[in-house]
């Protein structure tokens, strides 16, 4: 029996070595990888963006402060907006070459009285500032009056901020020349009238509107901003007249009867 014994661990020796390294080589094949998630990993940034972006817009809308701005627009000069958000909530935009294609400069302001349109002098214009109330603080603009630079520094934060407006809002690389943390603004909605212009919104930690780019333009913060008024002051008094339109007014036509008849000299 001790023969057998030894004769049998000598065979099943070799054996207890090899039957490891065949398990090893007859399953060699990798693990299947793991599935995929339910919800890629974009539809969380996206949601993310979208947290993101409407809490900096509501710091933007608490923002007091007077901040400069220049406008860039393809194939106009650049111009430089002066933005006002007084303490009490008032606002006003200094748009030069507002209204009347380009000629006249205007300033818009938002009070507890109203919405008005203030006439600055101007080349084009030497008269002296005057203001016309086109409306309520919050009435709509007719497109006609509207120079819609001030809409992402005033009310398309209150977009920006509804979680039910139509939006669609990504993580975005800054523009040539804009600071801030900036995000890529996209309406979901069939509408012609889309709630806002699509493009890049960029702000600051503190809810400073660093710039805005869109079809119409670029908006781009161009110094420090500096402390808020109590309230905002209109540019002139309020009078009785029409508010300017942003086109150009129409080239008067010739009289026939005040051109030279054939034969005169």
């Amino acid at each position: 029996m001790p023969v057998l014994l030894r004769s049998a661990g000598r065979v099943l020796g070799p054996l207890a070595f090899a039957l490891p390294a065949c398990l090893v080589a007859c399953t060699g094949e990798q693990p299947a990888p793991p599935p995929p998630t339910d919800s890629p990993p974009a539809q969380v940034d996206a949601a993310g963006a979208r947290d993101e972006l409407a809490a900096l817009a509501a710091a933007a809308q608490d923002r007091r402060l007077v901040a400069q701005y220049v406008y860039s627009r393809s194939g106009q000069t650049d111009r430089t907006i002066v933005f006002t958000s007084a303490n009490d909530g008032s606002w006003r935009v200094d748009v030069p070459g507002g209204a009347s294609g380009g000629t006249v400069d205007v300033s818009w302001a938002a009070t507890g009285d109203g919405l008005f349109q203030c006439a600055l002098p101007s080349p084009a214009r030497p008269e002296s500032a005057s203001c016309v109330r086109v409306g309520d603080r919050d009435e709509p603009l007719p497109r006609r009056l509207d120079p819609r630079v001030q809409h992402p520094l005033t009310d398309w934060l209150d977009v920006l901020t509804d979680r039910r407006a139509p939006l669609a809002v990504a993580p975005a690389s800054a523009p040539k020349g804009l600071t801030g943390t900036c995000y890529s603004v996209d309406s979901t909605s069939a509408s012609l009238n889309a709630p806002l212009d699509v493009g890049i919104y960029c702000y600051d930690r503190d809810g400073t509107p660093t710039g805005v780019r869109t079809g119409t333009g670029t908006l781009r913060l161009a110094a420090p901003p500096g402390p808020p008024p109590a309230t905002v002051q209109l540019a002139g008094p309020v009078t009785e007249g029409e508010p300017l339109g942003t086109a150009a007014p129409p080239t008067p036509t010739p009289d026939p009867s005040d051109s030279p008849s054939a034969g005169t000299s």
